[in-house]
């Protein structure tokens, strides 16, 4: 089938001219309209709830998938689990044409807080190879931890079903192999099932760090983790999923890059937050019923997730995560007391929610993969005071390159409020708009309309000129 087409956007300002520099006459104030790619909701629909349910429902199945329980067992444990999951991937593999290259990451975890002794640890890791020898070397990874614990993390005898936590996200990311894997992207997609997310993020450390050393180019990680159930404990249905998104690191030592970005009032356009956004447009225009709503914090509260890991190797990552959680159903031993039932249980999940959960990833995924990496050497000039605004980049490679898009919004907004496309050129000029007004960042545009995330720029001043 033809490659997904990313939302398209009714254009505020466009000029499209050839040349070294592109310039708008005046910008306009009007806002973005998102609309939505038939091949990608080609793609959302693909996507069933109800093997999502027969996924989650299985892996309950094997009764604990704690990582340090019976890894020989056919029936039961964390080794009958991550060898059904194995078997999976390689039927979705043979399904798909064998274009899923299905693998293990073997590697014995230390003894730590969680972990009393040396440990096997095993993910479980599918991947989609891009069909472009160019943009191949990008990889989008998406994620679900298949391991799990009752009341008790060093319990690994006790019925731990993990329904929503992370049954579910694994669930998701099953799925997901199965429909993308049948279609091709120019980008590579990697389905990701860890374990040892309940010993300390254990698994997704070891790969986070195997890709950095490896210089994988990551554009970006999604983890999906308790995306089951549509209602807390006060019963309030919800119809939208969280999507969290770091801004500047914290506790560590600020790059020089991230600390340019602070000083240019940047701190709220991080890789991460540039890739939620592209997200959340994605979803918007081609699961328009079910709302992504971005939060601008790394995690919840004193909690973390598989994508930490990879934010610490410096990659672009998100979690996935329902709206309001019951915890009731989370790390808890299965029991009643006084007529309430504990345990994270099948029956407690919104199966149809999981799988539109599951919807937001598929096209979130299709776009992005399907997309030009986003520009480099992005800089916004600051050569003369002027009340116009140029930028310049260095070109991407890319064969079916159009163009590149400038977008911008005010300091207060969260999200992009305005677009103008200049072409394929490298240099640009925004007229009647200032940069010590606004946001401003650039996009790469293919001709099938698909965008990459926006970067934001850094500022340029020439050197002064020798005498």
């Amino acid at each position: 089938m033809d490659r997904p087409c990313a939302t398209a956007l009714t254009l505020v300002a466009a000029v499209l001219l050839s040349g070294p520099e592109a310039h708008a006459a005046e910008a306009a104030t009007a806002p973005l309209v998102s609309r939505p790619s038939p091949a990608i909701q080609g793609i959302v629909s693909e996507i069933s709830a109800e093997r999502i349910e027969a996924t989650i429902r299985k892996l309950v199945s094997f009764g604990t998938r704690h990582t340090l329980s019976d890894p020989g067992s056919d029936t039961r444990g964390i080794g009958a689990a991550r060898r059904w999951i194995r078997s999976e991937m390689e039927r979705h593999s043979k399904e798909s044409g064998g274009r899923l290259r299905v693998e293990l990451d073997e590697f014995t975890a230390d003894p730590g807080p969680r972990i009393p002794a040396p440990t096997r640890i095993v993910n479980v890791v599918a991947t989609l190879p891009g069909v472009s020898e160019i943009s191949r070397e990008t990889v989008y990874v998406v994620s679900g931890h298949y391991d799990s614990i009752c009341s008790d993390p060093l319990d690994a005898t006790c019925d731990a079903p993990g329904a929503d936590d992370d049954a579910s996200g694994t669930a998701v990311v099953l799925e997901l192999a199965r429909v993308l894997s049948r279609h091709t992207f120019e980008a590579t997609i990697v389905f990701l099932a860890v374990a040892g997310e309940e010993q300390g993020l254990v698994g997704s450390t070891h790969w986070a760090k195997s890709a950095a050393e490896k210089k994988l180019r990551i554009a970006g990680m999604f983890t999906n983790d308790i995306v089951g159930a549509s209602r807390g404990e006060d019963g309030r249905a919800t119809t939208h999923v969280r999507l969290f998104a770091e801004g500047v690191p914290a506790g560590k030592e600020m790059p020089p890059e991230l600390s340019t970005l602070v000083a240019t009032g940047g701190e709220n356009d991080s890789p991460s937050r540039q890739l939620a956004r592209a997200v959340r447009e994605l979803a918007e225009a081609n699961v328009p019923l079910f709302p992504v709503k971005v939060i601008y914090r790394r995690d919840r509260y004193l909690r973390g997730g598989d994508h930490a890991p990879f934010l610490n190797a410096g990659f672009p990552a998100l979690r996935f995560t329902e709206p309001v959680e019951d915890y009731r159903h989370q790390h808890q031993t299965v029991r009643e007391e006084s007529g309430v039932q504990y345990g994270d249980l099948p029956e407690f999940l919104d199966f149809a929610f999981a799988a539109n959960v599951a919807r937001v990833n598929a096209a979130a995924l299709a776009g992005l993969a399907s997309a030009p990496a986003s520009p480099e050497g992005v800089e916004i000039e600051t050569v003369v005071l002027e009340n116009d605004t140029t930028l310049h980049w260095s070109a991407n490679r890319e064969g079916d390159l159009a163009g590149y898009r400038i977008v911008w919004r005010e300091t207060t907004s969260p999200f992009w409020e305005h677009a103008m496309d200049v072409g394929n050129v490298t240099r640009a000029t925004v007229r009647g708009v200032s940069k010590d007004n606004v946001v401003f960042g650039v996009q790469a545009v293919d001709r099938d309309g698909n965008r990459s995330p926006a970067v934001f720029p850094r500022p340029f001043r020439p050197p002064p000129k020798k005498p």
